[in-house]
């Protein structure tokens, strides 16, 4: 694993070095009993990496639209709204998973009743609820179905996009189209779905939060991004050194893999003061949740507008947050055990005096 900050940028900016061509094994643990397509563009090495990823960029550029921002934050005030009744609620279940699959919806532009679907798998496409892996037919089945349509009845949406779409002088094929849309699914949903109940319950565990957020609302930029920094759930993303390398005197073999370790740049104590402690006023924030260079992540504007939309409805609607309890969930794997997000979060929004 590489750890620093700057040694994870630099390994991030060194494609060569540290390559992403190599499906299955950039996800950390690897996904080949999960799936059975390369994921793109993120499994690709420029110069196709960048050829391949402007077939969707406008989708991901969406999130920058007035009519797109404007009918995010419907959603999440609609969402919002419903639970800040002073009545407990399962945040995962009635809050992250339906505001994920919603706005996603606006980034696809589809229609919004395709969230209940979407909404019906959980929050893991690939894990059960008891940590186990689903097969990969249920997303791959629901993807092949969007795509046949689309192809029989074409729109301005993503799934269209991509199976009228061309690369390098050809159309694609289905498993590439299959491959672009298993990320969009895969990459922003349980991502988004943890860092929202992080925020929820670090803003019930400390009160004056959100009355620091309502003062001044020019920080809930700011803090978007510090939580971004501190509870982001993509711990690491892999490597594979094709020619090999040396990192810090441990020989890597041609291929064999390596681990930029996000979370462990965002905790670097030369480049963050006191990394340890949230600072919702964090000035500047060279975090790398979104990772760096190529491949910075294509979904981190509608990632943004998601956080700073929420944020801005909780300091509306939400005077206090009580969490009754709480249940982190843990990622265990073979060589590593993580907090990621939590298996249950029982919350009460206490609503404002305008909204009572």
């Amino acid at each position: 694993m590489i750890l620093r900050h700057s040694d994870v940028r630099s390994a991030a900016a060194d494609w060569q070095t540290y390559s992403s061509d190599a499906p299955f094994r950039v996800p950390i643990p690897s996904e080949e009993s999960v799936r059975t397509i390369r994921q793109l563009p993120i499994e690709l090495d420029p110069p196709r990496h960048a050829v391949f990823r402007a077939l969707t960029d406008p989708f991901f550029a969406r999130p920058k639209h007035p009519e797109v921002i404007a009918a995010v934050r419907e959603i999440i005030q609609r969402i919002v709204a419903d639970l800040a009744n002073g009545e407990p609620f399962e945040a995962n279940a009635d809050l992250a998973l339906p505001l994920q699959s919603r706005a996603l919806t606006q980034l696809l532009n589809v229609p919004e009743s395709e969230a209940e679907v979407w909404i019906g798998w959980g929050i893991h496409v690939f894990r059960s609820t008891d940590g186990d892996f689903k097969s990969g037919n249920v997303l791959e089945q629901y993807l092949n179905e969007r795509f046949d349509l689309a192809m029989e009845l074409p729109g301005n949406d993503f799934f269209s996009a991509l199976a009228h779409g061309t690369v390098e002088g050809r159309p694609l094929t289905r498993d590439e189209c299959l491959g672009f849309a298993n990320l969009a699914f895969a990459g922003g949903r349980d991502t988004i779905i943890h860092t929202l109940t992080c925020i929820i319950d670090y803003l019930g565990k400390h009160p004056d939060s959100l009355e620091f957020l309502r003062a001044d609302r020019s920080r809930i930029t700011l803090a978007s991004e510090e939580f971004f920094r501190i509870a982001m759930p993509l711990t690491q993303i892999g490597r594979v050194c094709p020619r090999g390398v040396e990192v810090h005197g441990l020989r890597v073999e041609p291929g064999q893999r390596v681990g930029l370790c996000w979370i462990s740049a965002n905790h670097d104590e030369t480049v963050f003061d006191a990394p340890e402690t949230i600072k919702l006023d964090r000035r500047p924030n060279p975090h790398v949740s979104f990772g760096f260079r190529h491949h910075l992540c294509q979904g981190a504007a509608h990632s943004r507008l998601l956080i700073r939309s929420f944020l801005e409805t909780l300091c509306d609607q939400v005077d206090t947050i009580e969490i009754q309890s709480a249940i982190p969930a843990r990622d265990v794997e073979a060589k590593f055990t993580r907090k990621n997000g939590f298996e249950r979060l029982v919350t009460v929004f206490h609503p404002t005096a305008s909204e009572t």
